[in-house]
């Protein structure tokens, strides 16, 4: 019985960001009706790795818990539908460019007339409005906008991104967790209300204080590979069986263990490493140091010592490795769910936990269409015979 169990969404998005906000609704209990092109479907569907059959594996987890529902918004039928659809729901999510939802009489003031308490959940690369409102915002150009492309890498080089799509999903998570706040408000005032969620601004929000540390302090945060410059020792320390180990020890109690644990306590005393500004202006060669001690040692013998010194302390991990791990096992971060087209396969879990209604994965992506009959009869109130008209001339 998850805590959105009451709450009806509709999701209009395709590819991440708005998908992965519907995601989030419905494995917290939100009935989710994705609407899909007829013949085509959402391109999540093709994109990313594939199983041996050629059945892609990130639509099972993106599209979990959802319905489908076939419809061509490009129609005037299809448009209709969608206004007696959202006059039935609580959230409407949609990722377009800003002025698409418009040019087909679904946006903000058009859906929010049919249902006044409508919370309508928009996400795009720089927000429904100001001058860049209708440029294409795909999440690399708004993660460098946002400031994360320029500090992410070494400064030797080209700005690097992180291997997965951190800007839609930020976006995603905002856009979920503004509609939280939009039906949380709508219990005192009645009101629905419109979410605009960036994905710039979202990537902006993680972005820690760099803004003020150019404006008040002068300075421009860049790229320092694997460590934060000035914040030591906190890096990945190779080790003797060609593995790394991420030590995070920069606060002096902690420090003074990692010091102890490597056999010389003396360093906590240096002059050099005496506090965390002396660690920070002497942060290459005390990473120096920690390596040709983690060097002598296999990786699982360097995490088990600091381990048990209370140091932070762990290993670098690939997909087998989280796997394998008895702590994600006992804690079922990595769950095992049937999917019709692959069989079982693993995914993440649903996060973060609730101790009383806490959500879960019932199934896997749908296939296309598979709700449609289902949604149009339930919700918008539709006969058999109208919907087979819809069926006849291509709207679904």
């Amino acid at each position: 019985m998850g805590p959105l169990e009451d709450v009806r969404v509709l999701e209009l998005g395709q590819l991440i960001a708005g998908p992965f906000c519907g995601q989030y609704l419905a494995d917290f209990g939100a009935d989710v009706v994705k609407i899909e092109p007829p013949g085509r479907g959402d391109p999540m569907r093709q994109w990313g790795s594939t199983d041996h059959q050629g059945n892609t594996v990130w639509w099972p987890v993106i599209a979990r818990n959802k319905k489908s529902l076939t419809l061509d918004l490009r129609t005037d039928e299809g448009q209709d539908i969608v206004r007696r659809l959202a006059a039935e729901v609580d959230i409407v999510v949609e990722n377009f460019r800003p002025g698409t939802m418009e040019r087909w009489g679904l946006g903000w003031e058009a859906l929010s007339a049919i249902n006044p308490r409508l919370i309508m959940v928009r996400i795009t690369g720089f927000g429904q409005d100001g001058p860049y409102a209708s440029r294409a915002g795909y999440a690399s150009v708004c993660e460098a906008m946002g400031g994360m492309r320029y500090i992410a890498g070494y400064p030797d080089r080209q700005p690097v991104r992180m291997g997965i799509s951190i800007g839609d999903t930020l976006a995603g998570m905002h856009g979920a967790m503004g509609a939280m706040m939009a039906l949380h408000e709508r219990e005192r005032s009645g009101r629905g209300q419109m979410v605009d969620s960036a994905i710039y601004e979202s990537v902006m929000t993680v972005m820690e204080s760099l803004v003020p540390e150019y404006e008040v302090a002068g300075r421009i945060r860049g790229r320092s590979g694997s460590r934060l410059d000035g914040i030591a020792p906190s890096n990945a320390y190779p080790c003797a069986d060609g593995r790394d180990v991420i030590i995070g020890a920069n606060q002096d109690t902690v420090f003074g263990r990692l010091c102890e644990v490597m056999g010389q306590p003396g360093l906590a005393d240096d002059p050099r490493y005496i506090d965390h500004q002396s660690r920070g202006r002497h942060q290459d060669e005390l990473d120096a140091t920690i390596a040709d001690w983690t060097q002598a040692h296999d990786a699982d013998v360097v995490v088990e010592l600091l381990g048990k010194a209370g140091v932070p302390a762990g290993h670098v991990y690939r997909a087998p490795e989280m796997l394998a791990d008895p702590h994600i096992q006992a804690r079922e971060s990595i769950i095992r769910i049937d999917d019709p087209a692959i069989g079982e396969m693993p995914m993440q879990n649903t996060f973060p936990r609730l101790s009383r209604s806490p959500g879960g994965v019932q199934h896997t992506g749908p296939k296309l269409g598979q709700h449609t009959h289902e949604v149009l009869q339930d919700w918008a109130g539709m006969d058999k015979t109208a919907i087979d008209g819809l069926t006849e001339r291509g709207v679904i």
